[in-house]
């Protein structure tokens, strides 16, 4: 038997699990990844500290899985996409990592918007441009901090940073990059006229080599072998980033299916032959399978809202001896103990972010002094699925509705909230068996690198596994159809204010 390790860089904990060929997982650890906010709308990581965290992560996993290190066949990355990582021509980070919910870059954003400079990279890029796009990060540090501008060796994504540290070979791999604002969707490379409409022409040495997914990009040097307790000379793969690797995770290697992920960010998928004009939250990137496109609608809509509420709301949840299992059982219950029609109050799940330029704040709207904590609950647990419909609308204005819509994160371990996205959506929703989507799919990476499966899709066919199956209820996708509609009512009508 084969072993492959994932290892996933996510928005606020590093995981690494071990997965056999058949894509069982093994074991699995994790580790916080403190966010640091020296500054409204500044959200910032220490870069050592990651790789620290990291490290700790892939040796409790090798410690808890019994495998020995010289059993694991490849390993593979994967992480969060957009944000910036920087190393220096000192060799050391150039400084803190940005995180990918930063928004300093909010007025170079507006001002490309305003002068028409986005307006022609979305024609390169096919995206539109955001503040969490290394482009607009690197514009506002040429400004302010033109010491670390003029210092930098390698621009990175957070999953291609972790890799560099691994092997010390520096690579910047396609699903990722694609993102960043840098390369010409239409010749899938990097391209200067894009840094030239943004003012970037110095960092184009500063790149680093593309490549695929599922290329060998170096091996475990010993310095990474003492830290991460990995076997000098264990084969790293490109990887992807996240949302390819949840993807992969859920099969999703056909243009016919279409998934959705539930973390902090509500992400919402499928993949095409050929792009879609950009739109404010519509982007196409590079997928993992080339040939294809990465069709995506999200906002940073999704269960991190239920988080915020636990963490905020629910003293019990900081006692350090706290079942979480059992916490999340006991919020399902409360959620579960009403029907939709018994409770009115309308969430807006903007927290994090919005979808709507105009409307930037969360809301409950609705409520009296005859409504609980459980009737707050379950209008937290309806916004993020109503969030997650207006995406998926907006995608099935290109295609075909699918048969069964693929689920994974946070949300898809609540088969109270998975029977609610089905309700709302009005599609069946498929939950996949694992508990680490972005993990397992680039342990997938790293066993087509390794010769072990030809390509993705016989990869998945023996390591993806779909669990349960949740179908529309008919009494409820009604009233949820209303409740809808009173959603994009509120939004429209705060928008105004």
């Amino acid at each position: 038997m084969l072993y492959f390790m994932g290892i996933d860089n996510g928005g606020t904990n590093t995981k690494a699990a071990v997965f056999d060929q058949n894509g069982n997982e093994i074991a699995a650890s994790s580790q916080n990844t403190p966010l640091l906010v020296p500054h409204e709308g500044f959200n910032e990581r220490d870069m050592q500290e990651l790789w620290n965290a990291t490290a700790t992560a892939i040796r409790g996993a090798i410690e808890k899985s019994g495998v020995h290190p010289s059993e694991i066949a490849g390993v593979g990355c994967t992480g969060h996409g957009k944000g910036l990582y920087l190393w220096g021509k000192d060799d050391r980070p150039a400084c803190n990592a940005v995180a990918s919910t930063d928004r300093r870059g909010v007025e170079y954003v507006e001002r490309w918007y305003a002068d028409g400079t986005a307006e022609k990279a979305e024609k390169l890029s096919l995206q539109p441009v955001s503040e969490s796009q290394p482009v607009a990060i690197l514009a506002w540090i040429k400004e302010h901090r033109l010491e670390v501008f003029q210092n930098i060796r390698w621009i990175f994504e957070a999953k291609d940073f972790i890799r560099f540290m691994l092997t010390g070979e520096a690579m910047a791999e396609v699903t990722d990059y694609s993102g960043t604002g840098f390369m010409n969707l239409h010749i899938k490379a990097y391209d200067p006229a894009l840094l030239e409409l943004f003012d970037l022409n110095e960092i184009f040495d500063a790149l680093p080599p593309l490549c695929q997914s599922y290329d060998l990009c170096g091996t475990v040097t010993e310095s990474a072998a003492r830290d991460t307790g990995l076997a000098v000379g264990t084969p790293v793969c490109g990887g992807m980033f996240d949302i390819d690797a949840c993807a992969i995770a859920m099969d999703i290697s056909t243009p016919n299916r279409l998934c959705m992920i539930t973390g902090t960010w509500s992400i919402n998928e499928y993949i095409s032959k050929t792009p879609v004009y950009p739109a404010l939250t519509t982007r196409n990137s590079l997928f993992c399978i080339p040939g294809y496109y990465l069709i995506e609608q999200s906002s940073p809509t999704s269960s991190g809202n239920l988080e915020w509420f636990i963490h905020n709301f629910i003293p019990e949840a900081a006692n350090p001896d706290i079942d979480k299992k059992q916490l999340y059982r006991q919020i399902d219950g409360e959620v579960d103990a009403l029907l939709p029609q018994d409770s009115n109050i309308i969430f807006l799940p903007f927290l994090y972010g919005t979808y709507n330029e105009k409307c930037t704040s969360s809301a409950f709207v609705g409520m009296t002094n005859y409504h609980t904590r459980r009737h707050m609950l379950r209008a937290i647990f309806e916004g993020v699925c109503f969030s997650h419909l207006h995406h998926i609308e907006a995608l099935l204005q290109h295609r075909d509705p699918p048969k069964a819509i693929r689920m994974t994160g946070g949300a898809a371990n609540s088969s109270v909230w998975v029977q609610m996205f089905a309700d709302v959506v009005g599609i069946p929703i498929e939950v996949v068996k694992t508990r680490e989507p972005g993990a397992l799919g680039c342990a997938m990476a790293a066993a087509v690198a390794a010769g072990v499966y030809p390509d993705y899709e016989s990869a998945a066919q023996n390591m993806v596994k779909v669990s349960a199956t949740f179908v529309p209820r008919a009494e409820n996708v009604n009233i949820y159809r209303k409740k809808y509609e009173r959603y994009c009512r509120l939004i429209t009508l705060l928008g105004q204010q």
